[in-house]
């Protein structure tokens, strides 16, 4: 699949040359907030002593989402995952600011709209022009770690960018809970890195603000699931036996009819059918008692854990 003109045989950023063999660990200067704090984009980069592909891992696009960060943290961490072959580039945290400011935005600004940014624009668009010239440059193809938002959870699940044949069996191989083609949105990370002709897979799992064992341990496993597979890391590292991922082929959200209280009776992941009761939305005095159906059979990939709601929110994430 990547076979070809390998990028890792000496890795460049910011002016530092990473050999093969080599480990580095390079902060990419950014803005420095009214106070005089200086904000960088810490870059570990891991190239390993044979030509292969390189892969970008990528968390904290958006602030508070601190399952993506956790996760690559622990891979980080975990001295069995030594790359051999290949290069990998880790990028735990992107958005220093949001993440100190318990925020999706960087300054109101969202960077996952902000791409391929400016030099000289707002801070949101000089990471997204830093992270596009001085990092992607480099990688092959790369994944870049999300959760649900507005307390929304997402079921374990990778999406990927449906014309792209290469990032499907990438995907594939990821082999989360669940995959489906998501179509390209504009100024965001996967479409810059597409018109440059880099697959970027997503990973959705959980929720913002919120760690997420069961959806952090799918990450890793999908993760080294891809590394071993481009013979990355050793052979023996261990990976959990999962089931082949469920394609979704499509989506629709669930809205709520009326306002009131929520309460959900099954579980995100769940196998559904069609008039399956999935919850009930209340009003707070105990007269109504309204019970959401499902409108097919299908598979529940995400749900609105937030109890107060109103007409037309969202509530379940039903994939067919």
């Amino acid at each position: 699949m990547f076979e070809k003109g390998f990028k890792n045989k000496v890795v460049e950023i910011r002016g530092h040359k990473i050999g093969l063999g080599e480990n580095k660990l390079i902060k990419i200067p950014v803005d420095r907030l009214p106070t005089g704090t200086l904000i960088e984009i810490p870059v570990y980069i891991f190239n390993g002593k044979e030509a292969g592909p390189t892969i970008l891992l990528q968390g904290g696009l958006h602030g508070d989402e601190v399952n993506s960060i956790e996760l690559i943290r622990r891979m980080l961490i975990d001295k069995n995952y030594k790359i051999h072959r290949g290069c990998v580039i880790v990028v735990p945290l992107l958005n220093v600011f949001g993440f100190l400011n318990l925020s999706r935005n960087m300054h109101g600004k969202d960077v996952n709209r902000s791409f391929p940014g400016s030099k000289k624009g707002s801070l949101a668009s000089r990471m997204a022009y830093y992270l596009m010239k001085e990092i992607v440059a480099n990688v092959d193809f790369g994944i870049d770690y999300h959760t649900g938002g507005e307390q929304r959870s997402n079921f374990p699940q990778i999406r990927y960018t449906p014309e792209d044949i290469r990032a499907k069996k990438i995907a594939s191989l990821f082999n989360a809970p669940f995959m489906f083609g998501s179509k390209l949105i504009s100024k965001s990370f996967r479409n810059e890195c597409y018109k440059n002709n880099i697959p970027i897979l997503v990973y959705e799992a959980g929720e913002s603000l919120r760690l997420d064992e069961f959806a952090i341990k799918k990450g890793i496993n999908g993760t080294l699931n891809v590394l071993q597979h481009f013979n990355m890391i050793a052979k023996n590292v261990v990976l959990e036996n999962s089931k082949t991922s469920i394609e979704i082929s499509s989506r629709k959200w669930v809205r709520a009819k009326i306002a009131g209280v929520f309460s959900i009776i099954i579980n995100n992941g769940d196998s559904i059918k069609k008039g399956q009761i999935l919850g009930y939305i209340m009003d707070t005095y105990g007269e109504t008692n309204f019970a959401v159906k499902a409108p097919y059979n299908g598979y529940i990939i995400a749900v609105n854990n937030f109890p107060i709601i109103n007409m037309g929110d969202a509530l379940f994430h039903i994939g067919k």
